[in-house]
Order: C-alpha cells, then structure tokens, then sequence
C-alpha cells in the first residue's frame, strides 16, 4: 500500500515550527503601499518569528521536535556559492528568478516567491537543515527573537558603515532598525548621532547613549556643526521608503494602487520611485570621503539619484537585504549576556495576540500611541 505523503512536510528539508512569537515590521507596511501588485488574496505576511520544532522532515538531522528556534526572514541553503560567500540573502537555491529577484523570502509576496510567512499559528520552514537558529530554552522569547530579522539587519548595516575607530555614525530613523543599529554603534566605541521626527523614539534611542535630533530641512547643517564641520563619518539610512518627504512618489503609489496587478507591476518594474527625503538627507549630511548604508528597504526602479553629489563627495555606499545568518554566531552571545548590552528587552512597545494585529499595524503606521515594536503571541 503506497504511504500517504504529510501535507506539511513537503521536502525532506522541510521543518515545522509552532509560532510563540513574531513581530510586525515596517517593511510589511511596504507590503501594502508598494508591493500591492504582488500580493494575493489569502497570502500569509510575517518575516519575524520564532518558536517551536513540531516536525521535521528526514532530510533534518540538526533539529527535532521540541527545539526552540528562531527563524531568519530569508530562506537559504547554506551549501551553494552565495552562502559561502556570507550573502544568503543572494541563496543560488532560492533565489526568485522569474522575477529577478534574490532569496525567497517569508510572508513577502510574490515577489519573493509567495511563501507563506510567521503570523500564523504555524510555519512550514524550508530548509530547515540549515536556517533556524536553535536558542536556549531559559530566557525570554524577546532575547532571540530579533535574531530573525532586525537585529542583524542593524548589525550589517553598521558593518557596512565602516565607521573608523573612535568615529561618528549617524543614524537617520529610529524605528526598531534604527535603534539597533544605534546601540551596536554605542556598544562599538562610536559617537552615535540618532535623527527621527518621533519623540518616544528620541527618548528610547538616548536612554542607550544615542545623541538624538528632531528632523528638519536643515539637519545636514545642524550634523555639521556637531561634527567639526565636515560632517559624520558614516550615515545609516534606516528609513527606506517609509520616507515621508515627496508628494509625487507619494501620488505615485497611489496610482499604483488603482492599475490591475499585471499592469502595476509592469509599471512599478519600470517606473517605480521612491519617497527619498532621508536618502538625499544622509547623502548632504555624510562627510566627504564617508560611507552611507542603506539598510530601510527601497522598492523604486526609477528613483532619481543626486550622482553629482555622490561622486564628487567620493562617497562609498553599501546597501542590500540583510544576510542573516552571517551575523547571528556574532549577535547571539550578546542577546543571551545578562548585561542585555543592545538593550533587547527595551523595545517592544505593543502586545497582542494575531487578532489585535490590524489594530496595531494601524498604530505602527501612524506611529500613534509611542508605538515602536509590536509582538504577537499567537497562543494568547
């Protein structure tokens, strides 16, 4: 009699996890304002979860039922080229050709292969031979569970600063990346400079040693003469497209929003652009001969660039999705110290269970109530 196949288990790689934790991240919100086209009805959103082993498939030998896991947002393979080069963000095994894009990732549309993503009950995890991360069963689902995604985000992003030692980072938006990647630079030695119109997010960048500025159409100035007139060594754009700054991208995706799938996405394949108030921001501001990291997340295929600018400052620029399993050897004795040195246990704001979620998306977008981070359990 020929066995009956399971219809969660569908590689020997595969993985099931039950959800304890996940999180709403701003690049969902990018989910509804720009990838629109490529999301479908019945897609399942969530690139930041963690949980429980409930079954693996037999091609998994590193894990089993039981196991406490966090799992990093992009799907890789760990064995081709690009693993080995520490860009698993670029897996050869997952990457989404049809589309042009890198590694599949979860809950990101079709764009990213349509895999469905962490706020849900439970998840399929592909390649589970070698992505999750197994963690300790003591401490508190919120000391790992950044691992998946904006912890190392953070970390990468100021990596790719290559701020000099004894230097000074800038950091433009202090939402969930941007406080991260101020406190790995506080925790590194540098002088860390935070930019963000939130008050609440003023406040929790300084409580971890961040210098913090209100933004304004003079903030390039303002950087200059705390840094001796040339301006900060290196600027962390963690902003992205959440940018509010230009009313013509702003109607753009609007627009977008108003065209059948095929032809939006076509449109945005061509034409796409982007608000890119705090990019031109970070480019003034960034010292001559400085480093600007990109790490908020741009979806534009047409956004206008000031090169001019850029060339003639001699500026290096590094940009690109987070490479996450690369860094989580590095960050994970970190979040297990005692001394919580990035301060993860200071950054969720917001609580509820998968039910409340539209409720705090709404908030996060406005960025009403101090809201900062959200975590769901979906077990409450």
């Amino acid at each position: 009699m020929e066995e009956v196949p399971d219809p969660f288990i569908q590689e020997p790689t595969d993985a099931i996890v039950r959800i304890t934790s996940t999180a709403i991240c701003g690049s969902d919100l990018h989910l509804y304002e720009v990838l629109g086209p490529y999301m479908h009805k019945g897609d399942v959103i969530g690139h930041e979860p963690m949980g429980i082993v409930e079954e693996v498939g037999s091609g998994v030998t590193n894990l089993r039922k039981g196991d406490r896991v966090v799992v990093p947002f992009n799907i890789a393979c760990g064995s081709c080229y690009m693993c080995t080069q520490g860009l698993q963000s670029q897996c050869e095994t997952t990457q989404v050709r049809e589309k042009g894009s890198g590694a599949a990732l979860f809950g990101y549309s079709e764009l990213y292969g349509s895999v469905p993503g962490g706020q849900a009950e439970y998840l399929r995890v592909p390649h589970a031979d070698y992505g999750p991360v197994k963690v300790g069963s003591e401490l508190p689902d919120e000391r790992y569970l950044f691992l998946s995604d904006i912890l190392p985000t953070a970390w990468q992003a100021v990596e790719y600063a290559d701020v000099p030692a004894g230097g000074t980072l800038a950091v433009f938006g202090l939402g969930p990346v941007g406080q991260f990647a101020g406190r790995i630079g506080v925790h590194r030695g540098f002088r860390v400079i935070g930019i963000d119109p939130v008050a609440e997010r003023r406040e929790m960048a300084a409580r971890h040693g961040v210098e913090t500025l209100d933004y304004s159409k003079a903030i390039g100035d303002e950087l200059r003469e705390m840094t001796g007139g040339r301006g900060p060594d290196a600027v962390v754009d963690a902003v992205g497209m959440e940018a509010h700054g230009s009313p013509v991208a702003g109607f753009a995706h609007q627009a977008l929003g108003l065209l059948p799938d095929k032809l939006a996405q076509k449109a945005m394949e061509t034409g796409g652009v982007d608000r890119l108030a705090a990019l031109h921001a970070s480019v003034d501001a960034v010292r001559r001969g400085g480093t600007l990291s990109l790490s908020g997340v741009y979806g534009g295929t047409a956004s206008p660039m000031p090169l001019l600018t850029m060339f003639d400052k001699q500026l290096q620029v590094r940009m690109g999705q987070c490479n996450v399993r690369r860094w989580t050897d590095d960050i994970l004795p970190l979040v297990e110290d005692d001394a919580d040195p990035l301060g993860v246990m200071d950054l969720v704001t917001h609580r509820s269970n998968l039910d409340g979620a539209p409720a705090l998306y709404e908030k996060f977008q406005k960025k009403e109530d101090g809201c900062i981070k959200v975590v769901l359990n979906p077990a409450a």
